[in-house]
């Protein structure tokens, strides 16, 4: 079942409660943006949450073939990529935006059983629903 996720501001400039069912966490700004780092910025939450479904379907596809992938290791960046044609900036596919996502698997792999977990980690779904685009509806309630 999916739950809602629920955001409000809090006590201090920029941080912000975050609540999931049971689970509690935050977010906040850089300093440099006016925030006081107290939580990891909205980026970095998008960056964790597609870095954790990275490692989960890795996982998940060895552990369906019994391979000795020990642990997963990913790392993610998020940069700003200008368009090298910007009288084209505003079409869909002119990216603005770059996820860098570095892997490293632990476990006496095979070459080819490490290739394979590789095109498997572009493959999670919230690498696809990224990657495909999504449409987002903000509505007053």
């Amino acid at each position: 079942m999916e739950r809602v996720v629920a955001v409000e501001t809090g006590a201090r400039k920029y941080v912000e409660n975050i609540s999931i069912g049971p689970h509690a966490l935050q977010a906040d700004e850089p300093v440099a943006m006016g925030g006081g780092d107290s939580a990891p910025n909205p980026y970095e939450l998008l960056l964790s949450a597609l870095g954790a479904c990275t490692a989960i379907t890795v996982q998940m596809f060895a552990e369906r073939r019994r391979w000795p992938l020990q642990k997963v290791h990913v790392e993610l960046s998020h940069s700003k990529v200008h368009a090298t044609d910007c009288a084209n900036c505003a079409a869909p596919s002119a990216r603005l935006d770059r996820i860098d996502v570095a892997l490293r698997f632990v476990g006496e792999l095979s070459e080819e059983q490490r290739r394979k977990l590789m095109d498997v980690a572009e493959h999670c779904p919230l690498h696809r629903t990224l990657a495909a685009g999504l449409e987002i509806s903000v509505r007053e309630h």
